[in-house]
């Protein structure tokens, strides 16, 4: 059986990892193996440069290129593998995540981001990407009642404001890849809605 790639893609807060497990869920009930995983991490390594990307400033670029590394390894590790066995690798966030964050909220060039994307995962696209959007007064309320926040939550408005904006365009220029879903709903009506998108796979 061919394997497949889904990624959830959303700004902070906007509730996409609360789906992961029911996703996971869905698939095993079809008989799937399913390999959850996230980004950045996924690997001992990458794990490792996690905790540096999200708690240690940095310049843009070191920032990008941390992002990237990191990733490389997931696919060589995880992601690549899972697929050639046939899984379902199910992953919280990809290189959206990047033209999303690095570009859109730090400004980053995207002819820059693109070269790296042709470079680590050359082809390699999802076959899906579910993009969680709630406007951002409800992910910055729903990040004032989580956890303490990393360098990115901490981040102003205009941020997560631009990386929302980079994320609908994304979804935009590949509707056929990017379903955007309306976080901001019950988890009933969300769940919904995912059911009849992964339907059509």
């Amino acid at each position: 059986m061919k394997g497949l790639f889904i990624t959830l893609e959303g700004i902070d807060g906007a509730g996409k990892s609360s789906h992961v497990e029911w996703l996971a869920e869905y698939f095993r009930n079809q008989g799937r193996c399913v390999v959850l995983t996230r980004e950045p991490g996924g690997t001992p390594v990458g794990e490792q440069l996690r905790e540096i990307v999200l708690h240690a400033p940095m310049a843009t670029e070191t920032e990008a290129l941390i992002m990237f590394a990191a990733r490389r390894e997931h696919l060589d590790v995880v992601i690549r593998p899972g697929l050639a066995r046939g899984d379902v690798v199910i992953s919280d966030r990809f290189t959206d995540a990047s033209f999303a964050y690095q570009c859109g909220g730090r400004g980053l060039s995207e002819d820059r981001l693109a070269i790296l994307e042709a470079w680590v995962h050359g082809d390699l696209q999802p076959d899906l990407t579910l993009l969680f959007d709630v406007p951002n007064d409800v992910a910055q309320a729903r990040l004032s009642a989580a956890r303490a926040p990393d360098r990115f939550e901490q981040e102003k408005r205009d941020f997560h404001a631009r990386v929302r904006a980079a994320y609908l365009r994304r979804a935009e220029r590949y509707p056929h890849r990017i379903r955007v879903i309306d976080g901001s709903r019950t988890l009933d009506a969300v769940r919904a809605q995912l059911a009849t998108i992964l339907e059509t796979l």
